[in-house]
């Protein structure tokens, strides 16, 4: 593609023009057969949803774009894959929420089918209407889905050899439960939630007395199995031993002392029951209680309840505290704050339920796992306390199976005979165990089986995304060569999921890190510093700010942000980026047209000066951008492009251009060469406009199509001259002054002058720069002495 000069630059005509071509030419492809080191990055799927980004999720996508493109022309080999999201949770909702149906009330297959239908129509908009047009530069010939076959392969391949290691266990134990989805949750996936409750205090009988126990939990009355009091608590060491019953429910249960229990809160004396907290779990398998579940998995009481049987868990308590008070057993009531685990898609608060589950064991490596997380490195580093934090205070083992419709199946049969686990062999991988059965009868020679219905939680997947993008099973020659990957991207909220499982499956398959490098990306916020959210009417989608402006004044916003840190949006750095286009725009008008590829027999003093400045910004910006801090490097390029070239440089040169001047040769070679630098360091972040630039003045001279394979700026380090830095330094420096002075004066800066400069600029190797300070001073005369300007 070769482009005509034309007077303005137009991106609403230009962008999808370039688009398109780099599309065709396949300027992105990956190349297997190519020597080039390889930079491979791990992409975060996005979820299937309305195909509509807001600034937020705009920024964090075209953030490591960004870093794809500045590998790219640093002259690797980038593996860049782009995936989506279409496992699990997340599609279920959108397809219920679209559809106004409960998966509940439909068959399994139907509702698998339209959510693969569902997720197809968005991945199409998301890649056309969202990815292509903000200029991400993708192999698409490398797409993958988490739900795709080969995903399912290679999740259900991580499973079989994790189960035959015996790092994967099924076990009857206590498990987070949200009721609203009715699946089991990993400790990952439940937040902390804020909430105003009450604290009731109810009298439980002795023998002869009555003893007073604080609760938010009065629906869980019938599932108490213990209570417990401090053991150093002089108030009720007498209590310890003896019986209380149970209010409404008439059982007795023992009273028993532990450490755990904070004598300051409600009356000191707490009740144990299965399960309402993570406490009841920790006092139930350490005092060895007895199990008394109450709760169903639909979040309402069961028959151990008695006449509460049915009744929803907020139907139970108000039920339970009207009979405690007409019973005159409720004390009194207090409000109180209280901080409860949530799931972290629905929010409503978890509970704890007793079901058979699958589980990855974690707590057993914790050790180890901080010490893989310690050879990853983390951009920005303190990121890495988080995840060191999350490992240290994991308490559960990773339960890894969901009761869902759509996910990846849990390849697993049991024996309608004697029980056993059988699981499927990596052969025979993906597959659904309720639309096939084992190869082979039971040891205990049933043909009888019972599929694990079942599925994998999302993280299963997602956690294998670097073997899923390099493609661990298909390609195994070339996951070898490529893994470990270079870089993972990801938000902040995430490290505890994706970071963390992605790190523990890393370690227990193959004992190594998933990836060299891991960057947390920038989090949005609205100008007035909260999150954006639909429900606070402050959400400012992306499409519409590139539609009012356009894709690289968005991508030069995109460039401002800092690693790992907040953000308020604020429009006029999309403004700030559009005037940088329109200068560049200028800039090359003028630049081009007086540019040649031909080197000078000798260079000017000025022209030296400018590689010189140039030479020390590559130095600067490939160094900022090899740490993956953009916007030091965009501040560095920008800072460069509008003082040292355009208000200074092109404003020296002018005169020797023009006017046709001795050393004209030497400005319009260091022209040509600062320029295209200039676009070069700017193109990964300013993707289109650097492409017309290119195509219109460099493409013919330079004999490579896009500019974005036209490899890095070199730097040269026999460029680097202090002296000449120094000395050219102190000339822009009387060049401002003389400039302030007209201005102060009002004058044109045409405005002929008398200049009087310092004596030590009379040195004879001074003199090399006076030529063009005369003419871009509009000095007649240059005197030497005490600093002044006359006015002619």
């Amino acid at each position: 593609m070769e482009k005509e000069k034309s007077e303005n630059y137009n991106p609403k005509e230009a962008e999808p023009r370039l688009q398109k071509f780099w599309e065709k030419e396949k300027i992105y492809a990956f190349d297997a057969k190519s020597e080039k080191p390889v930079y491979s990055i791990d992409t975060p799927p996005p979820y299937a949803s309305s195909g509509h980004l807001h600034v937020g999720h705009g920024l964090s996508y075209t953030q490591f774009e960004i870093i794809a493109r500045i590998m790219r022309q640093m002259g690797y080999n980038v593996y860049f894959a782009p995936c989506f999201d279409n496992n699990g949770l997340p599609t279920e909702k959108y397809v219920e929420e679209k559809y106004n149906i409960d998966k509940s009330k439909t068959t399994r297959a139907e509702f698998r089918k339209l959510c693969l239908e569902e997720s197809s129509k968005v991945e199409k908009l998301y890649a056309d209407q969202v990815f292509k047009v903000l200029g991400h530069s993708y192999d698409w010939n490398l797409l993958y889905t988490t739900i795709a076959p080969e995903s399912q392969k290679v999740s259900q391949t991580s499973f079989v050899e994790l189960y035959k290691k015996g790092d994967c266990y099924r076990a009857e134990q206590p498990v987070i439960w949200c009721c609203y989805h009715q699946t089991a949750l990993a400790q990952a996936e439940v937040e902390d939630k804020t909430r105003e409750t009450k604290l009731n205090y109810i009298l439980f009988d002795l023998e002869k007395e009555k003893i007073e126990i604080a609760t938010t939990r009065p629906e869980l009355l019938s599932s108490c199995v213990g209570i417990f009091v401090h053991p150093e608590d002089k108030r009720y060491k007498k209590l310890i031993g003896k019986k209380a019953k149970v209010p409404l429910f008439n059982y007795e249960v023992l009273i028993m002392a532990d450490e755990k229990v904070d004598p300051e809160f409600g009356t000191g004396i707490v009740m144990v029951c299965t399960f309402g907290d993570k406490t009841d779990i920790e006092w139930w398998q350490k005092h060895k209680l007895p199990l008394k579940i109450s709760i169903t998995q639909e979040g309402k009481l069961n028959e151990n309840a008695g006449k509460y049987s049915g009744m929803t868990l907020k139907e139970a308590r108000e039920a339970i505290i009207k009979d405690l008070e007409k019973e005159k057993r409720l004390v009194k009531q207090e409000k109180l704050t209280q901080t409860v685990g949530a799931c972290w898609r629905c929010g409503n608060a978890v509970e704890f339920i007793v079901a058979k589950q699958w589980f990855i064991k974690t707590l057993k490596y914790k050790k180890e796992l901080i010490e893989y997380g310690k050879k990853v490195n983390w951009h920005p580093d303190f990121m890495f306390v988080r995840y060191k934090d999350w490992v240290t205070n994991l308490g559960w083992d990773w339960c890894i199976s969901r009761q869902r419709f759509y996910g990846v199946p849990i390849p697993v049969w049991y024996c309608k005979k004697c029980k056993k686990e059988i699981v499927a062999e990596k052969e025979d991988l993906p597959i659904d165990p309720m639309q096939t059965k084992p190869k082979k009868k039971c040891s205990c020679g049933s043909n009888e089986f019972i599929p694990e219905e079942d599925v994998f939680d999302t993280w299963m997947t997602s956690s294998n995304s670097p073997e899923i993008a390099l493609r661990w099973l298909d390609k195994p020659e070339q996951y070898k060569k490529l893994a470990p990957m270079s870089l993972r991207p990801q938000s902040h909220d995430i490290i505890r999921t994706w970071a963390f499982y992605t790190i523990l499956k890393s370690f227990l398959l193959f004992k190594r890190i998933p990836w060299k490098d891991i960057i947390i990306n920038t989090y949005v916020l609205d100008e007035k510093g909260r999150g954006m959210h639909k429900s606070l009417g402050n959400v400012v989608w992306a499409d519409e700010m590139i539609e009012k402006y356009n894709v690289d004044a968005f991508r030069y916003w995109v460039a401002t942000a800092s690693l790992g840190a907040d953000l308020p949006f604020q429009e006029k750095d999309i403004v700030a980026g559009n005037k940088l286009i329109n200068k560049i725009w200028n800039a090359a008008k003028f630049s081009m047209p007086n540019a040649l590829n031909k080197k000078p027999k000798e260079f000017e003093a000025f022209d030296l000066w400018l590689l010189v400045k140039l030479n020390k910004l590559i130095k600067e910006v490939t160094e900022h951008f090899k740490k993956y801090d953009i916007s030091k490097g965009n501040t560095a390029v920008e800072q460069f492009f509008w003082h040292t070239f355009c208000d200074n440089y092109l404003e020296i040169i002018k005169d020797r251009i023009y006017n046709n001047k001795k050393g004209k040769d030497s400005a319009q070679y260091v022209l040509y060469h600062s320029f295209l630098a200039i676009l070069k360091l700017i193109a990964p972040i300013m993707s289109h406009i650097t492409e017309e630039l290119y195509q219109i003045y460099f493409k013919k001279q330079e004999k490579v199509k896009s500019i974005h394979i036209s490899g890095w700026p070199k730097f040269d380090e026999k460029m680097i001259n202090e002296k000449i830095e120094k000395m050219g330094d102190e000339f822009i420096e009387i060049i401002t002054k003389v400039r302030q002075a007209k201005s102060k004066a009002q004058k044109s800066m045409k405005a002929p002058i008398i200049l009087t400069i310092d004596k030590k600029h009379e040195k004879q190797e001074n003199h090399l720069f006076l030529q063009d300070l005369k003419s871009v001073t509009a000095a007649q005369e240059i005197k030497f002495g005490e600093f002044d300007i006359k006015f002619v």
